[in-house]
Order: structure tokens, then C-alpha cells, then sequence
């Protein structure tokens, strides 16, 4: 149940941060806690929380792994996907049998009958003439008694069979409704219907009935299963475009930002200011604020960002741009890396793009504009343009240790592991004191082992992580790829007490908080421990969407539904990107419908 974000200035971090983790859908990794954006910390780590757009269908995920190992099966899912039609009848249901009594015989002719032309029916549809197959399902609704339920269910759920053969989507779905109305957990009608509804464009129709087969069928279809996480990520996508269209921008915390520039080492926008920058400070007011002592708006941003005043660096930095002063590339880097930072990739691209257009800037510049615009380019999903901008940046600045780390983490992201080592290795090269490219490039050793299943090479990774803690142990972030290696191979204890070392290193990072909650469930089952530690994490850090995502998660899994859609919509308010809001859409449109089938059909969900 554990899906993390290792340890921070993954090459997604570098453009747009969030201060939550990997994945699952979307998010991108923020600085201080973890290098790989959530969706893919879900395929790197563990077995992840979320699995997809749709993993909200987690009611019964439990269940399904037991009964998954007792069958052998990984998946839990079953594998004969299709549905056959046409049908005979539906399943049983109460009341279903031939009535007895006066006036049988003249309802049992009457239903064989009705099952004649059925059956009539049932051959041309095999025979491919539909039309002819629709008719005698019409005849067999026509005969067949109006208190026979289930069998007229079958015939409507028929006679769909036979439109939906003929892309009749609109009589599709008003005979499945049919159907339902006589039989409400008809999963065979509920499923075609949501297929109409698909076709349709009818999304909120579809949703809602292909959870209701979800549900009724215990998440053992995957037939189902992959049309509800196809439903939901066209959902989330169209919700997230409208609604990051009108979002407000939103800073991030003063430690997320802190921890963003401390992922860089060649940024000459995040140095303390040099001693020219700033005037001597008056003896009278010891204590006070340095003034900067040129007129400048870039100088001035840079003194709000060493006194953490973060809202008015964007401005300042527009006042050096309109007027064209000494710092207009360093302005316009900065500019850039706070529209980044507030999730407002649009804006930033054409400063970032100016920046790297300046051949007469500092070539130091340009490589870091070079980073975060590629880094951009991955988090919007083009990793060609992504791979790119890293190469131009290795070009103009061969020296740049920041190039080499952050494509390598580029190189993870696109499962080219060798290179993404020998990335590593040079910015080892370049700067033999980065604890984090050591411990990344044991991370990256650690993945490929455990893909390939290759026992002695995991063991050499671990034993690479134990080296890289001996020789930095002030490196919170070593020890935080340790604990989720350790995680995968079911080490608990020994995470647990690599997290607590994070945690003593940096007790102000809400994300390890994050993750040692978690590991409380994988390990004991606690409910209430690894609660408790992911409310410490929102306390810590209130904008921590990854907290709001992880706590939202685990009250679907309580069967909390309000308050699992209350937490993704906080989630949903502090992200910084597109793609991460309609992920975030997508778990909350999940448990929504969840909650609105659970109340029609009276379903109480398994809980934790």
C-alpha cells in the first residue's frame, strides 16, 4: 500500500513542484522529500496506493489479493473479459419461476411463446442479421407477460445486443434502461448501457453505471475495471483544463520552496546575495532588513527571497524586466521559477525561452533555464522536447553538475537506467560531495535490479545505500530512497528507522510524514497511527497536496466517502499542474460515484 516520491530534484521537480508525491496520475515530485513525480514513484516503489485514474476502486482491493494468491492469479482480476450475447435469461432473481395457479397455463403459453421468438432471435443474431433479430425480440416483448421481470429484462438486454451491433446507440441505452428498471443489478444491461453512454458522450452516465458493474461484479472484471479508468481520466482531463484555466495562483509553503532551489547547485538565482549587492548595514537598526543598494527590481527580489517574503518576487522581477536593467536574465529566470512554483507553466515558458535565447548571458543561466524548461516539457508528457533541452543544456555547460543530475533523473523516468547511472556518475564526477546523486544512482541501480528480479544485484544496491548513509549521514534525502528500498523488500522495521532519521534530519518535511503513515499501514495495519502521522504532515505543512491525496486515498478505503471527496478537493486546490489536477479530479469523480451507487443499490463497501 505504500506509493511514494523518493527524495527530491527529480527532473519533474525542477519545473513544476508539488509538494506531494508520485503517479499516479499525475503530480510532479517536490523538492526536500522525493525526486520522481507520484505516477511513477507508483511504478518505482512498492506496491503502489494508487493504481491508474480508477485505482479509488479500492473497496475491495484487500479481498482481491487474498483471493488472488489463492488462486494463483497476481491480478486479482479475471482474464475471460468479454461477455457473450445474446442470452437466455438473466440471473435468477426472486419471483422468477412460472406461476401457479389459476390462470397459468394462459401465462405459461404466453411466456413460451415470448421465449420462441427469443430464441428466434437469438439465431439471426448469430446469423449476423441483426435487423431480423430485433424484430423477433420486439414480438418477444410484445407476448411475454408484464409480471415475468427478469425474463423481459433479458429481452430488452437482447434486443440492445441486436442496436448496438448496428452502432444504435441512443436505443442502446433506452433498452438497457428498460432492462435495469425490471432487474436494478442487471450487470450484463448496466454494462452495455455505460458502453452507450461512452459512445454517447454522456460521461457522468457512463461513470456512474460502469461503477455500479464495478461493485456489483466485487472488481473482478477487467473489462469493467479498464472502461471506468478510461471514464475517469477523460472526466478528470476535461474537469482540470477548466478548471486550471481559471485557478488562482497559490505559493507554496516557505519549506517547499526552500527545498526547491536547495535541489540546485549551479542556480545563480538562488545564491545568497554577494556583499556588492547590499549596503552596510545601519548601526541603528541592528536587526532590520539589509537594503539593497542599487534601484534595482531583481536585487530587491532577491532580498525578499532571503526574507522568505515570497508574494512580491514576481513583481520585482517584472520591474527589472520592463526596464530592461543589469539583471533582466537573472529576472526573467527568477520570474520564471515562481510562475513554475505557483503551477503557472504558461507564463513561465516564454521567460524561460528568452532566457535561453540570450547568448550573451551567463552561460550558467541559460543551462539552468535549459533544466526547468525541459524539466516542463517531461511533466507535460514530451519527454522528446524534455531529452532535448537536457542535451543543449550538457552542450553550453559541460561543468554543470545540476545537467547531469536532473537528466538523470530525466534518464529514470524513461526506464533507460544505464544512462541514467552514468548521469549520476558525472555529476558525482563534478560534485564528489552530492550525497543525493549517490544515493539516486543507488536508487536507479535498486530499480533496475528489482525490474529484472535480479537477487544479487538488489542485494548490492542495498548494501550501495548502506554505504551512501556511512558516508553522508546528514543527508536526509539518503535515507529516504533507503526506507522506501527497504519498503519493497518488506524490511519494515528498518524503514521505519530510516524514516525516523529523516524525520530527526528534517521535522519540518511533511512529506516523510507522509510515507511513515503509510509504511504503518503496509507494516501493522495501524489505521490510527498512520493517520495520526499524516494529519502531523498537514499541521506541518498545510499546502501539502500530497497529504490531502494519501489521506483522501485511505478514507475511500474506510468507506469515508464525504470525507475522502473533501480531501481530494483540498488536493485539488493546491496543484500545480494540469496533469496532477485531473488525476486528483479523477480519484474525487471516483468516490463521488462510488458514494451515489452505494446509496441506489443499498451497497455498504468492505473497509480497512
Amino acid at each position: 500500500m505504500a506509493a511514494s516520491k523518493p527524495v527530491e530534484a527529480a527532473v519533474v521537480a525542477a519545473a513544476v513542484p508539488s509538494s506531494g508525491s508520485g503517479v499516479g496520475g499525475g503530480g510532479t515530485a517536490g523538492p526536500g522529500t522525493g525526486g520522481l513525480p507520484r505516477w511513477q514513484l507508483a511504478l518505482a516503489v512498492g506496491a503502489p496506493l494508487l493504481l491508474g485514474a480508477g485505482a479509488i476502486y479500492l473497496w475491495s482491493r484487500q479481498q482481491r489479493r487474498r483471493e488472488a494468491r489463492g488462486r494463483g492469479d497476481a491480478s486479482g482480476l479475471k482474464r475471460n473479459s468479454e461477455r457473450k450475447t445474446p442470452e437466455g435469461r438473466a440471473s435468477p432473481a426472486p419471483g422468477s419461476g412460472h406461476p401457479e395457479g389459476p390462470g397459468a397455463h394462459l401465462d405459461m403459453n404466453s411466456l413460451d411463446r415470448a421465449q420462441a421468438a427469443k430464441n428466434k432471435g437469438n439465431k439471426y443474431f448469430k446469423a449476423g442479421k441483426y435487423e431480423q433479430a430485433i424484430q423477433c425480440y420486439t414480438e418477444a416483448i410484445s407476448l411475454c407477460p408484464t409480471e415475468k421481470n427478469v425474463d423481459l429484462s433479458t429481452f430488452y438486454q437482447n434486443r440492445a445486443a441486436a442496436f448496438e451491433q448496428l452502432q444504435k446507440w441512443k436505443e442502446v441505452a433506452q433498452d438497457c434502461t428498460k432492462a435495469v428498471e425490471l432487474n436494478p443489478k442487471y450487470v450484463k444491461a448496466l454494462f452495455r448501457r455505460a458502453k452507450a453512454h461512452e459512445k454517447l458522450d454522456n460521461k457522468k452516465e457512463c461513470l456512474e453505471d460502469v461503477t455500479a458493474v464495478c461493485i456489483l461484479e466485487g472488481f473482478q472484471n477487467q473489462q469493467s475495471m479498464l472502461l471506468a479508468d478510461k471514464v475517469l481520466k477523460l472526466l478528470g482531463k476535461e474537469k482540470a483544463k477548466e478548471k486550471y484555466k481559471n485557478r488562482e495562483p497559490l505559493m507554496p509553503s516557505p519549506q517547499f520552496i526552500k527545498s526547491y532551489f536547495s535541489s540546485f547547485t549551479d542556480d545563480i538565482i538562488s545564491q545568497p546575495m554577494l556583499k556588492g549587492e547590499k549596503s552596510d548595514e545601519d548601526k541603528d537598526k541592528e536587526g532590520e532588513a539589509l537594503e539593497v543598494k542599487e534601484n534595482s527590481g531583481y536585487l530587491k527580489a532577491k532580498q525578499y527571497m532571503e526574507e522568505e517574503n515570497y508574494d512580491k518576487i514576481i513583481s520585482e522581477c517584472s520591474k527589472e524586466i520592463d526596464a530592461e536593467g543589469k539583471y533582466m536574465a537573472e529576472a526573467l529566470l527568477l520570474r520564471a521559477t515562481f510562475y513554475l512554483l505557483i503551477g503557472n507553466a504558461n507564463a513561465a515558458k516564454p521567460d524561460l525561452d528568452k532566457v535561453i535565447s540570450l547568448k550573451e548571458a551567463n552561460v550558467k543561466l541559460r543551462a539552468n533555464a535549459l533544466i526547468k524548461r525541459g524539466s516542463m516539457y517531461m511533466q507535460q508528457q514530451q519527454p522528446l522536447l524534455s531529452t532535448q533541452d537536457f542535451n543543449m543544456a550538457a552542450d553550453i555547460d559541460p561543468q554543470n553538475a545540476d545537467v547531469y543530475h536532473h537528466r538523470g533523473q530525466l534518464k529514470i523516468l524513461l526506464d533507460q537506467v544505464e544512462e541514467a547511472v552514468a548521469d549520476f556518475d558525472e555529476c558525482i564526477r563534478l560534485r564528489p560531495e552530492s550525497a543525493l546523486a549517490q544515493a539516486q544512482k543507488c536508487f536507479a541501480l535498486y530499480r533496475q535490479a528489482y525490474t529484472g528480479n535480479n537477487s544479487s544485484q538488489i542485494q548490492a544496491a542495498m548494501k550501495g545505500f548502506e554505504e551512501v548513509i556511512k558516508k553522508f549521514p546528514r543527508c536526509a534525502e539518503g535515507y529516504a530512497l533507503y526506507a522506501q528500498a527497504l519498503t519493497d523488500q518488506q524490511q519494515f522495521g528498518k524503514a521505519d528507522e530510516m524514516y525516523d532519521k529523516c524525520i530527526d534530519l528534517e521535522p519540518d518535511n511533511a512529506t516523510t510524514y507522509v510515507h511513515k503513515g503509510l509504511l504503518q499501514l503496509q507494516w501493522k495495519q495501524d489505521l490510527d497511527r498512520g493517520l495520526e502521522l499524516i494529519s502531523k504532515a498537514i499541521e506541518i505543512d498545510n499546502k501539502c497536496d500530497f497529504a490531502y491525496e494519501t489521506m483522501g486515498t485511505i478514507e475511500v478505503q474506510r468507506g469515508n466517502m464525504e470525507k475522502a471527496i473533501d480531501m481530494f478537493n483540498k488536493a485539488i486546490n493546491l496543484a500545480k499542474s494540469e496533469m496532477e489536477m485531473a488525476h486528483l479530479y479523477s480519484l474525487c469523480d471516483a468516490a463521488h460515484a462510488q458514494t451515489e451507487v452505494a446509496k441506489k443499490y443499498g451497497l455498504k463497501p468492505p473497509t480497512l
